[in-house]
């Protein structure tokens, strides 16, 4: 699978509240997902983790063999909203109709989310709201799990694809609650096992395409 740590040293992302490169907060999230999908004998590519890859579609061209794509990110709030930036927290899980694999990343956003409901932590939802620079429809409310056809690494990837907003880091309770030593870790917890969730479902799907195909060649 491909791991994909967003934006990059030069176009970091966000400042999030206490100073931080959002990069760099990818990284960290990015290198703990990774020791936990190690334990749990899955392969990775870590795709980004030198902060020097720009061009987006030369990430989704390095996966382009892989079985499932996962950025990770954390969040920002409108321009407008900053001065109140408190009132916004959560984690949010986008997919995206373009991808030609839009059912199974609908079906391991699920699984992603579910991890970390269990977890403790809930979603922004904020992306759905009905103005400019939002309006991100709901794929599943409960689950925090929105469309977002315009972010490239999700359209242009070959595979089933999801990103991930860990939490708004231009809330200082929501950055610490999911940037500290323990929130880390337990969000990279949650997301290492819904991906191992995620490609349980991929290699089912797999194996009954592959059914149906041998079916489909007995009869012709």
């Amino acid at each position: 699978m491909a791991l994909d740590v967003g934006h990059s040293r030069r176009n970091s992302g966000v400042i999030s509240a206490s100073g931080i490169p959002e990069w760099e907060l990818n990284r960290q999230l990015a290198e703990e997902v990774a020791g936990r999908l190690e334990q749990m004998n899955v392969s990775y590519r870590l795709i980004g983790a030198d902060g020097a890859m720009e061009v987006l579609t030369e990430r989704t061209d390095l996966a382009r063999h892989d079985a499932f794509f996962i950025s990770l990110h954390h969040d920002s709030v409108q321009p407008a909203w900053l001065e109140r930036a408190d009132r916004y927290s959560g984690y949010a899980l986008f997919v995206s109709r373009l991808n030609p694999k839009i059912g199974e990343s609908l079906a391991c956003a699920k699984e992603i989310g579910d991890r970390l409901l269990a977890a403790g932590f809930k979603p922004s939802l904020y992306h759905a709201a009905p103005i400019e620079g939002e309006n991100r429809p709901f794929a599943d409310r409960s689950r925090g799990i929105h469309y977002y056809d315009g972010l490239a690494v999700l359209r242009t990837a070959r595979q089933p694809a999801v990103l991930i907003e860990a939490g708004v880091a231009v809330n200082p309770e929501d950055e610490i609650r999911v940037t500290g030593k323990a929130g880390r870790a337990r969000v990279a917890e949650a997301v290492s096992r819904g991906v191992a969730d995620c490609l349980r479902i991929i290699r089912a799907h797999a194996s009954e395409r592959s059914v149906r195909n041998r079916n489909k060649t007995k009869t012709e």
